[in-house]
């Protein structure tokens, strides 16, 4: 066997290194990575995408607008700041946040609750965007590689399931962020970002608090749940003064700070913060199902996506769906199955429908099924569509109903001339049964429904302590560590009187 010269390993090595070796942006040290910023790039927008259409996105336009300016001041002040980023508030009560390749940068709303400062909001959006500043996506990614596992990015934090259940779309599991080392780099490359944008660079030191405390008292709650503790990806087992290396980074944004106090902000964070919903969301909807005008019934389990514009309604006997003109509508009712009947047994012996056009045995999300066309009779002169929907011993009866023409679109005339698309819409019948298809069980809608708590924020006097306010305020058997973590005395200490504190209502 022949062995390679020197200068043919030269070359290939040569070679290996145009198509992998770039300079970090961030640290201006090489990098061995296997993907240009253009794809680094197509890939993050193509994980925004199914993130928008698998997890909520808090609806409040000022708050993301807040947001998306703090973190486009951070951008400024960052390694890479050509690239087009985007902030979104993930609707989780979760304390939660991540980025994805390529400028794309999420923080949770449960998160936000718990900051005090539009400062220590920075400091979240400024470690995240250090690890875009510093391709640790891209490195990660090369690491699989290297190692011969077959798969794509994944640089999702543990502690959001709705994040996780993305994560499994892309055949790869959640990650627990990216590791200590870069890690460390995120929050030192942000304690630099908030100097440079003019925030206080002690804010990294107090969000390291602030996650440090939730830790603690997860690891309350799991002594007393027997479940295991939860942990923010950024957040270490050591206290920063027990650990040389979180020293390192805990020293430069203390070093900064002697330079530049910066400001905190702490006025304008309030303003936009108060309202804000805590803890679980009851009206939240993913971009999913606003599109598909998704109805799903808390108590039942079970969701169904109603023609476009249609308006639902839970009424005594049944679920009513109609057309904005009125003149179709869709009722869902329900029975219990008291016989060992198929579900085209149920439509004859049950319901006295002895024969169905377009009769047709069905199975779907592991529900069988039954459905077809009752011809029109003298008082009813359409046809009803009608399905029959086993759920264990539920049974789900759906029918499509016609009363009349639909109404022409608002404009339209006779003598108008043809639409430039002449694809032609669908009638009534085909809009019933693509709702029937979309019948489902709904796992994530079987909490009981409830009616939101919202923040607010009050001034402590001399009396306030936040074992008394825990006696106005029910957040359940912890409601005092609750208040405690929201305001950031956890698990001792009281506020100053004149001082704003968080309460829920």
């Amino acid at each position: 066997m022949k062995l390679p010269t020197v200068a043919a390993v030269a070359l290939g090595l040569t070679l290996l290194g145009l198509a992998g070796c770039s300079v970090n942006p961030a640290t201006g040290t090489p990098n061995l990575v296997f993907m240009s910023e253009s794809k680094e790039i197509s890939l993050g927008k193509e994980m925004h995408e199914k993130i928008l259409q698998s997890a909520p996105v808090y609806p409040d336009e000022e708050l993301t607008a807040y947001i998306n300016a703090i973190g486009q001041k951070l951008v400024q002040s960052s390694h890479r700041p050509e690239l087009e980023y985007h902030f979104t508030i993930i609707d989780s009560p979760d304390i939660n946040a991540f980025a994805l390749p390529g400028g794309y940068v999420y923080i949770n709303r449960g998160l936000i609750g718990y900051l005090q400062s539009e400062a220590q909001l920075a400091a979240v959006l400024a470690h995240e965007i250090g690890h875009i500043t510093a391709r640790h996506s891209v490195k990660q990614d090369t690491a699989r590689k290297g190692s011969g596992v077959a798969t794509i990015v994944s640089v999702l934090a543990t502690g959001s399931t709705v994040v996780g259940d993305v994560a499994d779309l892309w055949g790869t599991a959640a990650v627990s962020g990216y590791g200590r080392e870069m890690e460390l780099e995120a929050d030192s490359l942000g304690a630099e970002y908030l100097y440079r944008a003019g925030y206080n660079p002690k804010a990294m030191i107090e969000v390291i608090g602030v996650l440090k405390d939730q830790e603690r008292f997860s690891r309350r709650l799991a002594l007393d749940s027997g479940k295991k503790p939860s942990s923010y990806h950024g957040v270490f087992a050591t206290h920063p003064r027990n650990d040389k290396r979180l020293q390192e980074v805990v020293g430069k944004a203390g070093e900064l700070s002697a330079l530049q106090s910066g400001t905190d902000n702490r006025e304008e964070f309030r303003r936009h913060t108060e309202d804000m919903v805590y803890g679980p969301n009851y009206q939240a909807k993913t971009l999913e199902a606003a599109q598909k005008n998704t109805y799903s019934h808390s108590k039942l389990g079970f969701s169904i996506d109603f023609p476009l514009q249609w308006q639902a309604e839970n009424q005594r006997n049944q679920i009513v769906a109609s057309a904005p003109d009125q003149h179709a509508r869709m009722t869902i009712g329900i029975d219990l199955l008291r016989a060992p009947l198929a579900p085209n047994e149920y439509i004859q012996q049950i319901l006295k429908i002895p024969t169905l056009q377009q009769s047709e045995p069905f199975t779907q999300f592991g529900m069988p099924g039954h459905m077809g066309l009752v011809p029109a009779t003298a008082s009813e002169p359409y046809p009803t569509r009608l399905a029959v929907i086993y759920q264990g011993s539920r049974v789900y009866i759906i029918k499509g109903l016609v009363e009349g023409p639909a109404a022409p679109p608002a404009g339209d005339s006779s003598d108008s001339e043809p639409a430039a698309d002449s694809s032609e819409p669908k009638t009534d019948d085909q809009l019933f049964v693509d709702s029937i298809r979309t019948f489902r069980p709904s796992q994530t809608e079987r909490r009981s429904s409830g009616t939101n708590k919202t923040l607010h924020y009050v001034r402590a006097n001399e009396f306030t302590t936040f074992a008394q306010l825990a006696q106005h305020f029910n957040l359940g058997k912890y409601t005092e560590e609750q208040l405690r973590l929201l305001n950031g005395y956890y698990p001792r200490g009281e506020p100053q009187p004149g001082e704003w504190i968080k309460v829920v209502k």
